[in-house]
C-alpha cells in the first residue's frame, strides 16, 4: 500500500507520527461512456455557459451561488487562507464507548501506521489503552481541503481511523406511518421473534458475493468469446505511428534514386546534397564518348604515383 497522508496523532502532551493508507477499495467494474455504433469514447469539453469557451483547469476556480443567482468566486489562495488547525494532525478531543457512535455516521476508514521508530512506543501504548477499555478516540483531522471528525479504534491490532458525517448531514425521517398508534398482537410479535432466532447465526463477511458483479463479468466474458469487440476510430490528432516517415528508408531511397540520376525528392533527406551526386554521373557519361581523354587523364596520375614513391625511397635512404 502506498501512504496518501503524513501526520501526528496528538493528545495530551503526546504526540505520534503516523502515515494514512485507505483501508477499503471498491471493485466495481468501470465502464466508458461510448457510440453504441462503433465504440468510440464520447469526450465531454470544460465550456463556460456565458460564451460557449473551453475553460482550462487553471482558469477554473470555486464558485458559490447566491439565491439571486449572483456568483462568489473564491480563488486557491482565498482556499489557502482559511484557518486549519488540523491539516497535518489527528487531535483527540476525548475517548467514548463504541456502542455510542451510530453506525450511520461512519464514512471511510483509514489505517494508520507509525511513522517512524520513535513513535512506535506511544503507539503501541495507545493501542493497549484502546484495546482494553473498549473505547474509540473521537478526533478532529483535515483530509483534503476539509476538517472532518473521526474515530480511531483497534482492528486486527492496527489502529484504524473512520471518518464520521457532521450531525447537520444525517436526514431526519419524516414519514407519515411513525405518527400511526398500530396495536400488535402479543403473538405475532412472538412469531417474528421466533423467526428471528431461526435466522441468527455469526456474521462473516466472505460468506457473500456480489451476485451483480459476478453476473456483469460473465456477460463481458461471453462477448470476448463471441468476437463481439469493437476497435474504435483513431480521432483527429491520434494518427497511427505507421505514418510516420522512417529515415532510414527515405535515405536508402535517396541512394537508390541518386545512382540512378533521378532528380526528384524524397521526403526526410536534405536536397542540398544532389548536386555533388549528379557530378560521377557526368563523368561516366564523358568517359563514355571519349575514352581516348580518360586514358589522357589516368597517365598523370601513374607518374604522379611513381614521383610519390621515389620521394618516399629518397626519404628512407636519407633517414
Amino acid at each position: 500500500m502506498r501512504a496518501m497522508w503524513k501526520g501526528t496523532v496528538s493528545f495530551g502532551l503526546v504526540s505520534i507520527p503516523i502515515k494514512m493508507y485507505g483501508a477499503t477499495a471498491t471493485h466495481d467494474i468501470s465502464f466508458r461512456q461510448v457510440r453504441r455504433s462503433d465504440g468510440s469514447r464520447v469526450k465531454y469539453k470544460r465550456v463556460a455557459e456565458a460564451d460557449g469557451e473551453v475553460v482550462e483547469y487553471s482558469e477554473i476556480a470555486k464558485g458559490y451561488e447566491l439565491p439571486d443567482g449572483r456568483m462568489v468566486v473564491l480563488t486557491d489562495d482565498d482556499m489557502e487562507q482559511l484557518p486549519l488547525p488540523t491539516k497535518k494532525v489527528v487531535d483527540v478531543l476525548e475517548f467514548v464507548p463504541l456502542e455510542q457512535i451510530d453506525p450511520i455516521l461512519y464514512n471511510k476508514s483509514y489505517f494508520l501506521e507509525p511513522d517512524t521508530n520513535a513513535g512506535l512506543k506511544p503507539y503501541l501504548l495507545l493501542r493497549e489503552a484502546l484495546e482494553s477499555s473498549d473505547m474509540v478516540a473521537v478526533v478532529k483531522v483535515t483530509i483534503g481541503t476539509r476538517e472532518q471528525m473521526a474515530t480511531i479504534r483497534v482492528r486486527d491490532g492496527v489502529l484504524t481511523m473512520s471518518t464520521l458525517l457532521w450531525a447537520d448531514e444525517v436526514r431526519k425521517p419524516e414519514f407519515g406511518f411513525l405518527g400511526e398508534d398500530l396495536d400488535l398482537r402479543p403473538q405475532e410479535v412472538k412469531m417474528a421473534q421466533a423467526l428471528l432466532a431461526s435466522m441468527e447465526g455469526d456474521f462473516d463477511p466472505e460468506e457473500y458475493t456480489d451476485e451483480y458483479e459476478v453476473a456483469l463479468d460473465e456477460l463481458v466474458e461471453a462477448k470476448l468469446e463471441g468476437n463481439e469487440v469493437l476497435q474504435p476510430a483513431v480521432g483527429e490528432g491520434e494518427e497511427e505511428s505507421d505514418n510516420v516517415v522512417d529515415l532510414m528508408a527515405a535515405l536508402q531511397a535517396s541512394i537508390d534514386r541518386a545512382k540512378k540520376g533521378e532528380g526528384e525528392p524524397v521526403a526526410g533527406v536534405d536536397q542540398d546534397e544532389k548536386p555533388a551526386k549528379k557530378k560521377p554521373a557526368a563523368k561516366k557519361s564523358a568517359a563514355k564518348k571519349a575514352p581516348a581523354k580518360k586514358a589522357a587523364k589516368k597517365q598523370p596520375a601513374k607518374k604522379a604515383a611513381a614521383k610519390k614513391t621515389t620521394a618516399k625511397k629518397a626519404a628512407k635512404k636519407a633517414s
